[in-house]
C-alpha cells in the first residue's frame, strides 16, 4: 500500500468537492474570467469530470502495485484532461 498515493488521492477528493459542490472556482489556475459564462457549471464539469475521476482512480492505485503504474496514471490523467478541455470548450466558452 502507497501512502503517498493515497494522501494525493484523498487531497483530489477534497479539492473535487470544494470545486464542484462549494464552487471555489479559485482554486482552478490558467482560466480566463471573462471568456467563462457559467463558473457554477465550470466548478461542476471539472470537479466531477476531471478531480473527482482523478482521485478515485489514484486511491484505486494506492492499494494495487504492478509494473507500469506510473504511467497507467499519467496516460489516464492526461486523457481525462483532455476530455475536460474539450466540455469546457464547447460549453462555457463565448
Amino acid at each position: 500500500m502507497d501512502f503517498g498515493l493515497l494522501f494525493i488521492g484523498l487531497a483530489l477528493l477534497l479539492v473535487s468537492y470544494l470545486v464542484a459542490v462549494r464552487k471555489q472556482t479559485w482554486l482552478l489556475a490558467g482560466f480566463n474570467e471573462k471568456n467563462i459564462k457559467n463558473k457554477s457549471l465550470l466548478g461542476k464539469i471539472t470537479g466531477r469530470t476531471f478531480f473527482l475521476p482523478l482521485g478515485l482512480l489514484v486511491i484505486i492505485h494506492s492499494f494495487i502495485d504492478y509494473p507500469y503504474e506510473a504511467i497507467v496514471l499519467v496516460i489516464a490523467m492526461l486523457v481525462l484532461l483532455i476530455i475536460t478541455y474539450l466540455i469546457i470548450n464547447r460549453r462555457l466558452f463565448d
